[in-house]
């Protein structure tokens, strides 16, 4: 993305707050209009009260300057404040637009992206853009209009000194737009490295418990504070090169000047042109470098916005899920796996493949295997968190690919092992699975995931706050939450993925109940590490290598002697040394 590229997309940006960008140019005119009315009396101050001693002039003159510095400040208030304002809105349309994004991206993005990498660029680099707008976008305003002004009553003065005194600028802006070239790639690098602070911040916090239990607070803290020292040393180079730019423009101002002085004064001396004149003159050249200065600052703060919008886009740039037009009704009949295979973007082996699956409504049908074979996989096709690579997936014989993902998912619920749930209430975590729901439909789910017990002796029953994925519940008590939030949604199909597996036995027995009311008439796939919860289910598939290998009940499986009874017996003979062991 070029400058001028960066440009466009930064108008692009302030579109929509055109009303206030022009109010605030009017505002910057009229600013750059006094800028230049302060220079301008510069010669009648000096000729008319030093060198003729005017007396009316010298009342008149300081209450002209005082009101011109009160209406510039006010007009300064008003068209900076416009500006703030501006690069906030744009800044909260951003972030609005790419968290709405984000939320429509596959699954798979966030299976490559890290959740701190996604934070940084909502949070850091559309925050660097806030910056931007509110000070670069209005420099370029004013400073360009007072350095317009400026200008011309330096070259209304004397044209030949304004033109020598000129002519240095465009070397320093030459210079500066290199520095800036090189702000830029530093400006990315930096960061590149907030975001992995933000994503080790993630990860840590995340962890804390294993960070503790291996007492590894030390290690930690020792690898933040390198990752600190990363990003503080790209903010360093930035720094330099904002201040040598700085520098350069002061450098050259100067030479600007001191010719201008030396040059100018041989001319008073002469009687060529008059004091007042001559520092009418130089009070504008001395107001003009300013505006110059800040000047290469917006060329700075564009170079570095570049980067913030290069990171930004990558994100944008993303295809979105591909959803449907076509309204799929709730299942009647069954769902159909045709020669489906697949395969993860940037895998050479297939997860799957050719499946070939058959499942009636209400059948239960449990997927079994060692890790890695594509269970997990194999259900996440069905919500299309997936598109299969090849083959075809149908719902009473509609192929979901052409089906709306709303009319899809909302027939699905899903109970797995990693319980996602929100820093929120018991009652809105519940009524997550089905906003509007009344508070009878609330407590019934709650009863039938065996849940309600337990929320009725928490401090504030259902408006107790659960924490961070439900950190102040027990690990049972999560999974009936989820639980109860899938009975509230009704949904014809379900997934249970592992579920129980990491429970302990009274849990498992509680959250098996639940689960029983869950299941009831609904088209059921179950993934289970523990082979004893799925006996009753109405089939198992057995998975190998990605392919389908066994089918049948638990009783035909075990009579086949193939994989799922070496599985069986494998997990049965594991489980009684443990009892044996008590």
């Amino acid at each position: 993305m070029g400058t001028v590229e960066t440009i466009k997309r930064i108008l692009g940006l302030i579109k929509p707050y055109w009303g206030r960008i022009v109010l605030a140019g009017l505002m910057s005119l009229i600013v750059s209009g006094i800028n230049g009315g302060l220079a301008w009396l510069v010669k009648p101050a000096l000729d008319g009260i030093f060198l003729e001693k005017n007396k009316t002039l010298l009342a008149i003159l300081p209450l002209a300057i005082l009101m011109l510095y009160f209406l510039r400040g006010l007009f300064a208030f008003f068209q900076s404040y416009l500006m703030r304002s501006t690069g906030a809105k744009v800044v909260r349309d951003m972030r609005n637009r790419l968290f709405g994004h984000l939320m429509y991206l596959p699954v798979g993005h966030y299976k490559k992206e890290s959740t701190g990498s996604t934070l940084s660029r909502i949070t850091n680099d559309i925050g660097t853009l806030q910056g931007l707008l509110a000070h670069s976008i209005k420099d370029l305003f004013v400073e360009s209009a007072t350095a317009v002004v400026l200008l011309a009553v330096a070259f209304y003065r004397r044209w030949d000194l304004a033109l020598m005194a000129v002519t240095v600028l465009p070397a320093a802006f030459y210079g500066a737009g290199r520095l800036g070239k090189r702000l830029k790639k530093v400006s990315k690098r930096a960061q590149q490295k907030i975001s992995l602070i933000t994503e080790y911040l993630t990860e840590s916090f995340g962890g804390i418990k294993m960070i503790k239990v291996f007492c590894h607070e030390g290690d930690t803290v020792s690898k933040f504070k390198n990752k600190n020292q990363d990003f503080y040393r790209e903010v360093m180079r930035s720094a330099r090169l904002i201040e040598f730019t700085s520098l350069l423009m002061e450098v050259v101002g100067g030479l600007g000047i001191a010719f201008v002085l030396w040059y100018g004064g041989r001319l008073v001396i002469t009687g060529a042109i008059t004091p007042g004149e001559f520092f009418s003159f130089l009070a504008a050249i001395f107001m003009v470098y300013t505006p110059a200065r800040r000047l290469a600052a917006v060329n700075n703060g564009i170079q570095q916005a570049r980067a913030s919008l290069e990171r930004i886009s990558e994100i944008e740039n993303k295809e979105r899920e591909k959803d449907g037009n076509v309204i799929v009704p709730y299942i009647k009949e069954n769902i159909e796996f045709k020669n489906v295979s697949f395969t993860y973007p940037g895998v050479r082996h297939e997860a799957l493949k050719d499946i070939n699956l058959g499942i009636r409504k209400g059948e239960i049908v449990a997927i079994v295997g060692r890790s890695g074979v594509g269970k997990t996989t194999l259900v996440d096709l069905l919500p299309r968190f997936h598109d299969p690579s090849t083959g075809a997936i149908y719902l009473d014989g509609a192929d979901i690919s052409t089906a709306s993902l709303k009319s899809l998912r909302g027939q699905i619920g899903v109970v797995s092992q990693d319980v996602i749930l929100f820093n929120d209430t018991v009652r809105n975590n519940i009524v997550f699975g089905r906003p509007g729901a009344d508070e009878d439909g609330i407590v019934s789910a709650a009863k039938a995931a065996f849940a309600h017990e337990f929320i009725i002796g928490l401090p504030q029953g259902y408006q107790t706050v659960i924490g961070e994925r439900g950190v102040r519940l027990s690990g049972g008590e999560r999974q009936r939450l989820s639980i109860a939030r899938a009975i509230l949604k009704n949904p014809p199909i379900l997934i249970l993925d592992e579920a129980t597996s990491s429970l302990d036995t009274y849990s498992e027995m509680m959250v098996q109940k639940a689960l029983e009311n869950l299941m009831e008439n609904r088209t059921t796939f179950v993934i289970a590490h523990r082979l004893s919860t799925i006996r009753r289910a109405t089939r198992i598939i057995v998975l190998d290598k990605g392919r389908i290998v066994e089918s049948g009940t638990h009783k035909e499986l075990i009579r086949g002697g193939g994989i799922y009874k070496r599985l069986y017996e494998l997990q049965f003979s594991a489980q009684a040394v443990d009892v044996a062991s008590l």
